[in-house]
């Protein structure tokens, strides 16, 4: 009977005041997108479907960040420090111990780690010395700038790890994929339909793990340090545990987009956290709203898909046009072009924006 009910207490806290979002209306929906999904490959071809595959693999990222900065209110610009971190710890692993026995599974889980623990200790400095603001911003991308120089600078035969060459500014290749280990002959999950579907159900596991998570106790402690850290400090709340915590977690969602953008290109750069890459995750969490997360998830892979056409047919002005988009975003929709949109048509959306502009 108390397990029946721990489940339903977890279940409820799939809505809540934290996130938008509630009812049969709005799971029916959840679940076309969902099916919609999984029968997209159906009617694909292999290209459109890893194409996907990639999309998928950022949107980590973007959630991690809507945690730290739209439900903490941190603005971190070190994503792609974790991101960069992990891949490359993946890449180092994967080289090192091969793709036999589910070794790569070992080595996503172990690179993700070891992005979670560089973040906590960055937090612990960044949070118990009281650094926040604009200041938090500066030190995370200073952070992830040095990290792309020196990786950059690695180019020499000195700079490997057992039979891992770093490669400098070339990047890191030739780690191998995801493998399943399998009775008649390993599975290989090349940038296709299996690693679609592998990288789809890590989505929604995440993204129905995080609604849970920023409805409960934690979330709502949280919600409360972003909108005002002094009184949730004299309310007796540690709140540098509490932000340390989303830090972690958000990153380590970095990691694990870094981890998965590796094995599906089997490939990592240091450009991957240089400045343009640490500003554009900024962007996909603030066009779609950064203080939800449905609107931060759909937001990204829609900015995603535009910047990917800009980079193939106007490669010149696709950074130009996503400076743009954040500078109106800002000012003409600071929660968000999908939540200011939405308020349009809910009383509830227009009340939740008025509390945040107060």
């Amino acid at each position: 009977m108390s397990s029946r009910n721990s489940v339903s207490s977890a279940l409820r806290l799939l809505e809540g005041p934290q996130t938008l979002g509630k009812g049969p209306g709005f799971w029916a929906g959840f679940a076309v997108v969902l099916a919609l999904a999984c029968a997209y490959p159906l009617f694909a071809d292999g290209y459109d479907v890893g194409n996907n595959v990639y999309f998928f693999n950022w949107a980590f990222m973007a959630l991690g960040l809507g945690l730290i900065w739209g439900y903490g209110g941190a603005l971190s610009f070190g994503q792609t420090a974790f991101f960069g971190v992990a891949g490359y710890a993946y890449g180092v692993l994967t080289i090192n111990l091969g793709d036999a026995y589910g070794l790569t599974f070992f080595s996503l889980v172990a690179a993700v780690a070891i992005s979670a623990l560089f973040a906590a200790v960055l937090g612990y400095f960044l949070f118990f010395g009281r650094i926040s603001g604009v200041f938090l911003g500066i030190v995370t991308l200073s952070v992830t700038l040095v990290l792309e120089r020196f990786m950059s600078q690695t180019a020499g035969p000195e700079w490997a790890i057992g039979s891992a060459r770093l490669n400098g500014f070339n990047g890191m290749g030739g780690m191998p994929s995801l493998t399943i280990p399998w009775p008649g002959g390993d599975i290989v999950l090349f940038p296709d339909v299996a690693l679609y579907y592998l990288t789809l159900a890590i989505l929604v596991v995440v993204y129905l793990a995080l609604r849970m998570l920023v409805n409960s106790r934690f979330g709502n402690v949280l919600v409360a340090i972003r909108e005002n850290p002094q009184r949730a400090e004299m309310l007796g709340y540690d709140i540098r545990r509490y932000q340390l915590g989303a830090f972690v977690i958000g990153s380590g969602l970095a990691g694990l987009s870094g981890v998965l953008y590796t094995a599906w290109g089997n490939y990592i750069t240091p450009s991957s956290m240089g400045m343009s890459a640490a500003a554009l995750p900024v962007v996909w969490v603030a066009v779609g709203g950064r203080s939800d997360l449905t609107t931060t998830l759909f937001g990204t892979l829609l900015v995603l898909a535009g910047f990917q056409y800009l980079t193939i047919y106007g490669s010149q002005y696709a950074l130009v046009v996503m400076g743009v988009l954040l500078v109106v975003t800002i000012l003409a929709a600071p929660s968000g072009i999908f939540i200011t949109l939405g308020a349009l048509f809910s009383k509830g959306l227009r009340r939740r924006l008025k509390r945040e502009r107060a």
